[in-house]
């Protein structure tokens, strides 16, 4: 039976007495798969699994007709992410965690060549020291990419494909998402969920 989610753990780094700020930053690449279905009977949401195929991220909204407010949580149910779409002049959604953090991403509207890839812009403040990052997603197709203001490469999401079928892939609705080291992969799932929204895909 194919699994969606990997089955083999990424390497663990061999250095000891290492400290970790988050429990959501390590200093390797991980891989994630993400299952845009909810665990929840006739609810849209998503589902994230990590490389030994836990379940570790959740999305569940129980008002299909309503997307106006969704949350991230962690496996245990607490919230991680509190999201609202604004429908303004120009389409957005904005994020919010508990400490206060939050971000907003909008679609950038600029002329570009036919064939190109579309671009959305995230914008990211502080409560602690009101300081404000900026990030982009490129959309290339199938496949998007998240970069920060320098543009270095934070994550990448695509269609998850067999490791045992060449070629074989798991529907549209079956993504693995590529965290790079030292960057928080809760923050890059809000970014991912706000993405959908706005994409129409939760």
């Amino acid at each position: 039976m194919v699994q969606i989610h990997p089955v083999q753990a990424l390497p663990v780094n061999s250095c000891v007495g290492e400290v970790k700020s988050s429990p959501y930053v390590t200093t390797e690449q991980e891989s994630f798969t993400i299952w845009m279905r909810s665990l929840v009977y006739h609810s849209k949401g998503c589902t994230v699994f990590d490389s030994k195929g836990n379940l570790l991220y959740r999305v569940d909204n129980y008002d299909s007709k309503n997307c106006g407010e969704v949350y991230l949580m962690d496996l245990y149910g607490e919230v991680l992410f509190e999201f609202q779409q604004r429908f303004g002049l120009f389409k957005s959604c904005e994020g919010c965690n508990s400490t206060g953090t939050k971000f907003r991403l909008q679609k950038n509207f600029k002329i570009s060549p036919r064939g190109s890839s579309s671009s959305y812009k995230v914008v990211m403040r502080s409560s602690k020291d009101d300081q404000q990052s900026c990030y982009k997603i490129m959309n290339h197709g199938s496949v998007f990419t998240i970069e920060d203001g320098s543009g270095r490469l934070m994550a990448e999401v695509k269609k998850k494909q067999s490791t045992n079928i060449d070629g074989l892939y798991f529907g549209e609705d079956v993504l693995t998402m590529v965290v790079e080291p030292q960057v928080d992969h809760s923050f890059i799932m809000g970014i991912v969920i706000a993405y959908g929204l706005l994409k129409c895909k939760l």
